[in-house]
């Protein structure tokens, strides 16, 4: 009895290393910030809805630049593969399950991400970032072509999710969506962070410092990096079908440089290299996006600028990242 007792705290004893206490409460935070923000914005949730859209882009993103340390200005091509395969499934097929759109959507993601992998992968640095711009033109201008079955630049349009389980219809007011948007994304958090404190998240840190030592010690940089690209594009599948069951619409803006940009823009914004910091970012720029076009329309992306500016000035390792490092010197000093 004690020494099955003994090997079942052995074997359990990594997967609590990997998912702890600070995990459980930034779980619980995701939560509470999304019921504050059901609250509070009762008559906007179709903006929440897209934030939370938004923030999976950004966490695939993190995946891969952060913790892999790929250059990459192409991302929302795993985002809208996500996005088109989940519309199509439904306008030209009549699959209208919201889960199993889901499930296209992240099937679409994971291929598209393998693609990109494969292409960026061969090369290193300002090479790196090229094929990648290169590549989500190519997927805009796919996408543009094939008008009989995207839509094309008018869009694709004909997506009618069915209700959820059969049971939560998607309303005019997006609270079924955006519900919906924020179970996956405490969903897609925790397995993300299951994956980045494991042995195959370590070795792709590992890789981002010293990719000679790794090939040295018998693995394969590229396989590993490749894996972790396929993974991504899945979690992007994830946003991009989100996004597509959500607004009932798939344009080509979910396929252009400007939002691989601006996925770039939140995560440096909140911190590289942390689940975290990717949320926080996605949050504080959309918001910040928001309010200030509102306030003023003419001028308000010199305000984006600015922030963007201080932050990249005074907070280098991004809003959460310094913050987090504060209050690590604190801990230490005392």
């Amino acid at each position: 009895m004690t020494m099955t007792t003994t090997n079942d705290l052995i074997a359990t004893a990594p997967v609590r290393r990997r998912f702890g206490g600070g995990d459980l409460a930034g779980l619980a935070a995701i939560l509470l910030v999304a019921v504050i923000g059901y609250f509070l914005f009762p008559n906007n949730l179709a903006l929440l809805t897209r934030i939370t859209a938004a923030a999976l882009l950004v966490l695939s993103l993190d995946l891969v630049t952060g913790y892999c340390g790929v250059a990459t200005l192409g991302h929302a091509a795993l985002f809208g593969a996500g996005a088109y395969a989940a519309g199509i499934a439904s306008a030209h097929y009549g699959i209208n399950d919201p889960l199993a759109m889901l499930a296209f959507g992240v099937v679409a993601g994971a291929a598209a991400g393998l693609v990109c992998g494969v292409v960026i992968l061969r090369a290193h640095g300002l090479p790196q970032l090229v094929l990648s711009i290169a590549l989500i033109h190519l997927f805009h201008e796919f996408a543009n072509k094939a008008s009989s079955w995207t839509g094309g630049s008018d869009g694709l349009s004909g997506i009618a999710p069915t209700a959820l389980l059969g049971l939560y219809e998607f309303d005019l007011w997006g609270r079924t969506a955006y519900v919906f948007g924020v179970v996956l994304l405490a969903i897609v958090f925790v397995v993300l962070r299951l994956i980045v404190r494991s042995p195959f998240g370590m070795l792709c840190r590992g890789i981002k410092e010293d990719p000679v030592r790794i090939r040295s010690m018998g693995a394969s940089p590229k396989m590993a990096l490749t894996k972790m690209y396929v993974i991504s594009g899945a979690v992007a599948g994830v946003g991009g079908a989100l996004n597509a069951i959500s607004t009932q619409v798939v344009g080509l803006d979910s396929l252009s440089f400007t939002m691989s940009a601006e996925s770039l823009v939140m995560l440096v914004l909140g911190g590289t290299g942390s689940l975290f910091g990717a949320l926080t970012g996605t949050v504080v720029f959309m918001f910040f996006e928001d309010v200030v076009s509102a306030a003023n329309p003419f001028h308000w992306l010199t305000m984006v600028g600015a922030l963007l500016i201080a932050v990249v000035l005074f907070a280098p390792k991004g809003i959460y990242g310094t913050a987090a490092a504060f209050v690590a010197r604190r801990k230490e000093a005392r």
